[in-house]
C-alpha cells in the first residue's frame, strides 16, 4: 500500500509533493512519486526517430525525478517516509496514473492544483477533472502553491455533509479515515444565499428566512448522525453560510494541517469518483486540501 503522487515539474508539482508527504506520514505508508512521460509512437517509423523520441521521454522522466528529489532532500530530517520514483507512459496522464495506482496498490492518489487560478484555492486542471470522474481510489488535491509542515501530518478532517442517505454513509467512512489519521473529525454543512436563488420581489429578508430554515434543518440532520450512532456526541458539528461559496467556506475556521473530505454521487459508476455541481463548488472554494472519496455501492 502506498500514497501515489502524480508529479509534473512546474504544474503544481511542489504542492502535490507536500500533500503527499503529509498524507503518507499521517497514514504511515510509503510514497511513490509518479511522472507520466510521452509514449513512443506505436506505428512503425525510422529507427533513428524512435530512438531519439525514446531518449527524449527518458530525459523527461529523469529530470522530473531529479527535481522531485531536490525538493524532497530535507524530508529525512523532518519525517520518515519511504520514497520511490517512477516514470510511466500511457494513452493520457489520467489513464497512466490510474494504471500506476493499481500497480502500486495505491490507497490515495495525490495531485496539485493547476497554475491558472487563485492562490490558496484548489484549481482543478484537465487531469484532475478527468480523475474526479474516474479515480478508483480517493483523490486528494492540494490548493495552488500549497505548502505544508509534513511533520504535523493531518491535524483534523472536516467532512462535508448534506442530509441524504449517501452523505450519511460518507460521514461514516470519513469518521473511519479520521480515526486512521488519529485526528478529530468535524462535520460541516454548507449553505449559500445566492442573489438569484429566490424571487427578487421577496428581497433579502425572504432569502434570510429561507436560509435560516435551511440552517435549522441542517442542524437537525447533524443531530441525527449522533442519534443514529454514525458519529459520537463528541464530534464537532458546524454550519457554514454566506452570500457566495467563498464567503460560506470562510465562515468557519480552518487550521493548519486540516483536510476537507467530500463524498461523490451515487449516479456515477460503482467504485469511481463522480461529482455533482455542489461538490464541485466546494472543491473549487476550499481553502485546504480536498480528499474526494469514490462512491461505494
Amino acid at each position: 500500500m502506498s500514497v501515489v503522487v502524480g508529479y509534473t515539474p512546474g504544474k503544481g508539482g511542489r504542492g502535490s509533493l507536500d500533500l503527499g508527504l503529509q498524507l503518507a506520514h499521517a497514514l504511515d505508508e510509503p510514497m511513490a512519486v509518479v511522472t507520466v512521460v510521452p509514449r513512443q509512437w506505436s506505428t512503425p517509423s525510422m529507427a533513428r526517430v524512435d530512438a531519439e523520441y525514446g531518449e527524449y521521454a527518458r530525459q523527461v522522466g529523469a529530470e522530473a525525478e531529479r527535481q522531485a528529489r531536490a525538493y524532497l532532500v530535507d524530508t529525512e530530517t523532518t519525517v520518515k517516509v519511504d520514497l520511490t520514483y517512477r516514470a510511466v507512459t500511457g494513452r493520457s496522464v489520467a489513464s497512466a496514473l490510474i494504471d500506476a495506482v493499481g500497480q502500486l496498490d495505491g490507497t490515495v492518489l495525490v495531485l496539485g492544483s493547476s497554475t491558472d487560478g487563485q492562490v490558496g484555492r484548489v484549481v482543478v486542471g484537465s487531469t484532475a477533472d478527468k480523475l474526479l470522474h474516474a479515480s478508483p481510489v480517493p483523490l486528494a488535491i492540494s490548493p495552488r502553491e500549497f505548502r505544508s509542515v509534513a511533520a504535523e501530518g493531518v491535524t483534523k478532517v472536516t467532512c462535508a455533509f448534506s442530509d441524504s442517505a449517501s452523505s450519511v454513509a460518507v460521514v461514516g467512512r470519513v469518521h473511519t479515515l479520521a480515526e486512521r489519521f488519529g485526528v478529530p473529525l468535524r462535520v460541516a454543512s454548507f449553505g449559500v444565499r445566492g442573489a438569484t436563488m429566490y424571487p427578487p420581489l421577496g428581497g433579502i429578508t425572504a432569502e434570510d428566512s429561507v436560509l435560516d430554515s435551511w440552517t435549522s434543518e441542517a442542524e437537525k440532520a447533524q443531530r441525527r448522525l449522533v442519534a443514529d450512532g454514525v458519529i459520537p456526541e463528541s464530534v464537532e458539528r458546524v454550519i457554514g453560510t454566506g452570500a457566495t461559496w467563498s464567503d460560506t467556506m470562510a465562515s468557519i475556521p480552518w487550521q493548519s494541517g486540516e483536510v476537507l473530505a467530500i463524498g461523490s454521487s451515487s449516479i456515477g459508476p460503482l467504485a469511481r469518483v463522480f461529482l455533482g455541481s455542489r461538490a464541485t463548488k466546494l472543491i473549487r472554494h476550499a481553502p485546504v486540501p480536498v480528499i474526494v472519496l469514490p462512491h461505494q455501492g
